[in-house]
Parts: C-alpha cells; sequence; structure tokens
C-alpha cells in the first residue's frame, strides 16, 4: 500500500503581504540578486496606500517579494525578485500571477514594468505570462559601465 504524498512545511509557498520586519531577508535578497541594489530607504518608502508589496514565504523562509504601484488604473511593476536557489522553480511565475490576479481584482487595466534587455529570463518569463514589449527606455538602468537600456512591456488586464 503507498503513502500519500504529504507535502513538507518547507514545500508550501505561501504569499502574503510583505511588511517591515521582512526588510532583512528582503535586501539580502536584493543584494543577491541585483548589481544595483534597491536600499532599504527605498523599500520604506514603497509602504504606502497606493503600492502592494507581496512576499513569497516557503517554510517560513522569504523567497522573494513583488512591489507594485497603483497609478490610477495602471499597476507598474518595480520589483520582481526570487533569490538565485529559487529560480526556475516556478516561484516568480507565482507571484506574478497573484500580482496580476489582484490588480485585476482592484480594477487595474493593465500591468507594466521595465526590465533589462540583458535580463533575457525575466523578459521570456513576462512574454510567456502574456507580456507584450511597447517600448525601450535608454540608459534607464545603473550598469558596470554606463547605463543600460530597458525594454518597457505591457499586460492588459480583463476586468
Amino acid at each position: 500500500m503507498t503513502e500519500k504524498f504529504k507535502p513538507s512545511l518547507a514545500s508550501v509557498r505561501c504569499i502574503r503581504s510583505l511588511s517591515r520586519q521582512d526588510l532583512a531577508a528582503v535586501i539580502e535578497l536584493e543584494l543577491q540578486s541585483y548589481s544595483h541594489p534597491w536600499t532599504k530607504g527605498i523599500f520604506l518608502d514603497c509602504f504606502r496606500p497606493d503600492y502592494r508589496l507581496w512576499a513569497l514565504d516557503q517554510g517560513g523562509e522569504l523567497i522573494g517579494y513583488a512591489v507594485v504601484a497603483y497609478l490610477f488604473d495602471e499597476a507598474h511593476l518595480l520589483n520582481l525578485c526570487v533569490g538565485p536557489q529559487y529560480r526556475r522553480s516556478g516561484a516568480g511565475v507565482l507571484l506574478l500571477r497573484h500580482l496580476i490576479t489582484v490588480a485585476t481584482h482592484e480594477s487595474m487595466h493593465r500591468v507594466i514594468l521595465e526590465v533589462r534587455q540583458s535580463n533575457r529570463s525575466a523578459i521570456e518569463l513576462y512574454i510567456r505570462e502574456g507580456f507584450e514589449q511597447i517600448g525601450e527606455r535608454p540608459g534607464y538602468y545603473p550598469a558596470a559601465i554606463g547605463r543600460e537600456n530597458a525594454s518597457v512591456l505591457s499586460l492588459t488586464l480583463d476586468g
């Protein structure tokens, strides 16, 4: 007789609101993930009524987060990060789909974002999830030498 699969607590992922108590873990993921990470001050500025901050938690460990600003009927995805060891595990898709679902329920008409043109895996993720490139922002991101262009992507939401 086979035993039914029971996921361990460590494998259970949940999405919850990001809190100020998460900032140390957020900064750690930020430092592991980006050449030009956001500062604690930038994150603190995001705790506002017109922002949505999401934490992806796995067994009590913060493994990813998303920061979204709402302006009129548009959700602007400012930062989506998954810890290096959890990339390509579906964690980013889970966060992205969650923020899209919430934005739809909150009557947003589209999600817009900028992404480094060198970040091919992120661009591929967004395209697979239905985003389309609508423009480019020259010199948008700081780079090791000079500046890097951003692709601007958009997803129209069914409301």
